[in-house]
């Protein structure tokens, strides 16, 4: 028994000392440069890193535009979590876990930074509260700045700049409303989806969201 009670209390305190870790992460996170955990594997692998960070300003409102209505239409509006379309998502799940359509901007943003990219209920269950509580700690602008910066547009490419420069030669900052609809379309699969050359079902992809850019109000208010 007092083995038993000596493991429970070995995972308390590791559980407390990763929670507290965490929240310091968090805290810094939203005043300094964050590094994902996919760019942190690839650094420990010796693989090369790209990325350039860079303000939310200087992102074009093109590319912020096509990422909030393609990956998180309600981000302005919801608490970091999509309650109802985890819901549903959840429900049609296999054993492997939740698919990625149940992923908010803010949910996407945790799991690059704090986990790990592989579909599972256990790394759900860690991004939910997380989730929540990055969208109280930070305001919309850095969240999605962050997520800007940090997600992956090609094998070892990271963050807008670093792919506008790769695809198109220019910086994220002169991206137009196809130049973002294509690497905005690329984000669910950006080891098979090349922004500069897009298949037939990602030029599909890029047509749709193009129109719908043109015929939607901006739902991205909280950013502007």
């Amino acid at each position: 028994m007092s083995l038993l009670v000596k493991f429970l209390g070995f995972l308390k305190y590791t559980a407390l000392f990763l929670a507290a870790a965490l929240a310091a992460l968090i805290i810094a996170y939203r005043f300094v440069e964050p590094v994902s955990t996919l760019m942190i594997a690839r650094f420990a692998q010796g693989e090369p890193v790209t990325r350039d960070y860079v303000p939310l300003g200087q992102i074009s409102a093109a590319l912020r535009a096509a990422v909030i209505i393609s990956e998180d239409a309600g981000f302005c509006r919801n608490n970091g979590v999509d309650w109802g379309a985890l819901r549903e998502v959840v429900d049609e799940a296999d054993a492997d876990g939740p698919s990625r359509g149940a992923s908010t901007i803010t949910m996407q943003t945790v799991k690059n930074l704090f986990l790990w990219p592989s579909r599972s209920f256990i790394r759900k269950g860690l991004e939910i509260p997380l989730a929540l509580v990055l969208d109280l700690a930070w305001p919309k602008r850095r969240v999605l700045e962050v997520y800007l910066n940090i997600a992956e547009w090609g094998e070892g490419v990271f963050g807008a700049e670093a792919a506008a420069r790769l695809y198109f030669h220019k910086s994220a900052a002169n991206l137009d409303a196809w130049e973002a609809a294509l690497l905005a379309t690329a984000l669910p699969n950006p080891l098979k989806r090349n922004p500069a050359h897009p298949g037939r079902g990602h030029a599909a992809l890029v047509q749709r969201l193009v129109a719908r850019l043109r015929a939607a109000e901006f739902a991205g208010a909280c950013v502007k």
